[in-house]
């Protein structure tokens, strides 16, 4: 087989038939083109709301649990021991919201090698006071800047920044819904009142805006330190524990564990969220389907051109055979135009899915549910753009194999005699 004698006749087909040339190729390019932008803009679409889950829930939460006693004084009576005994209107034994020996769990758990990071959390009910009106809220007390680093609460902070909470003893970075209806702005002082009747002012260092209207309206930052001096509690008091992992399919097996090794309560976060992991699953599933989708139909638009191809060239094929070429020649010639057309077209492809991908990127993209999402999210994973050439390649290669196997087996006598 003389391959430059191969490639010359297969240009030469090409060049002859440019109409049928450029459109099998642009089958090619806008197949790869599309499947570039879908893939980008859906898997960065699917990510970003993954973040916003996942970036601020952790993936394993502790805390004391309030729950009625499972014994019940009639059970541990020994006259009523062998009875069944029914009890209505259970109520919850009397327990602290604290996590007893909240300090000790949280250095067991930082020296955790599979514990990317623990924080402690204080959650304070408070009211907000505006003049006459109080508002209900939750002020969450935190090591603001170790909650940052696991849990990007940056990223959703419209004014001031975490630097000036960790900085500011008695600072507080308010709710978004909570500042608008107080009218209040960073370097304001607030007025917090807790149930006890105490009143504490608080500066405001920033405004955080979850995009969750609920959220917003009552949810509000501070050190932990000002959580437990506002509760009046001393500093090894903890309501909350989040644990951050290495590896997330570590945290259901883990918290159950650790549920039963402490005698706390232990949510992991398939658990918290588990509907919306279906739903990150579904939309997964028809991104990468109408994708693949998209690949195929380009694939049979290039089968059908070949197969045209091959019909209109039986005189050359004819020729070839006549003067020498063997049938394995012929179908070389025929594989060698399929995939000058997969190459030529998919690196076009790749080209329009990469500069439109761009323009989607910096496409402005402004919400009150995503406060800090600017432009519209795009995923530019090199990955998909290799799967992209690669499947244009295997596409070509499939669709052109069986018009040149079917050239292989002309016979010219047959041609020249129809002639």
């Amino acid at each position: 087989m003389n391959f430059p004698v191969i490639f010359s006749i297969s240009r030469t087909h090409l060049l002859s038939r440019m109409k049928q040339t450029v459109t099998a190729s642009l089958g090619v390019t806008f197949g790869i083109g599309a499947f570039i932008i879908l893939v980008s803009f859906m898997t960065g679409l699917n990510e970003m709301l993954d973040g916003l889950i996942l970036n601020r829930t952790p993936h394993i939460h502790l805390y004391n649990q309030i729950t009625p006693s499972p014994e019940q004084p009639v059970d541990l009576a020994d006259a009523f021991k062998s009875s069944f005994n029914v009890v209505q209107s259970i109520k919850p034994k009397r327990a602290q919201t604290r996590i007893h020996n909240g300090l000790p769990i949280l250095n067991f758990l930082r020296n955790d090698s599979r514990v990317k990071g623990a924080v402690p959390q204080v959650v304070a009910q408070v009211f907000y006071v505006s003049g006459s009106i109080e508002l209900n809220g939750i002020i969450n007390g935190v090591d603001i800047l170790e909650e940052d680093r696991l849990f990007s609460i940056s990223d959703y902070i419209v004014q001031g920044s975490t630097l000036e909470l960790a900085r500011t003893e008695n600072g507080i970075i308010i709710g978004a819904g909570v500042a608008r209806k107080m009218s209040v702005k960073p370097g304001d002082i607030i007025q917090i009142t807790t149930p006890s009747g105490n009143i504490f002012p608080l500066k405001i260092v920033g405004v955080y805006e979850s995009g969750l209207a609920d959220i917003d309206d009552i949810q509000s930052y501070a050190n932990l330190k000002t959580a437990q001096k506002l509760l009046g509690q001393s500093d090894n008091f903890i309501t909350d524990i989040n644990v951050k992992l290495h590896d997330l399919e570590l945290a259901k097996p883990m918290s159950d564990k650790l549920a039963r090794q402490f005698g706390i309560a232990a949510i992991d976060i398939n658990s918290a969220n588990a509907q919306f992991e279906t739903g990150s699953d579904i939309r997964n599933l028809i991104t990468y389907a109408v994708s693949i989708a998209l690949l195929i139909v380009a694939g049979f638009g290039i089968y059908n051109i070949l197969n045209m191809l091959i019909y209109e060239k039986m005189n050359d094929i004819a020729i070839l055979k006549a003067t020498g070429f063997s049938g394995f020649d012929v179908k070389m010639i025929f594989m060698v135009e399929a995939l000058i057309i997969g190459i030529a077209g998919g690196i076009l492809g790749l080209i329009i899915g990469y500069v439109v991908s761009v323009i989607i990127d910096h496409t402005p993209f402004e919400t009150q549910a995503l406060p800090t999402i600017k432009t519209f999210p795009v995923n530019f994973n090199p990955l998909y753009y290799i799967i992209g050439i690669v499947f244009a390649l295997v596409t070509t290669f499939l669709a052109g194999y069986m018009p040149a196997s079917r050239a292989q087996r002309i016979d010219p006598v047959e041609i020249i005699r129809g002639q």
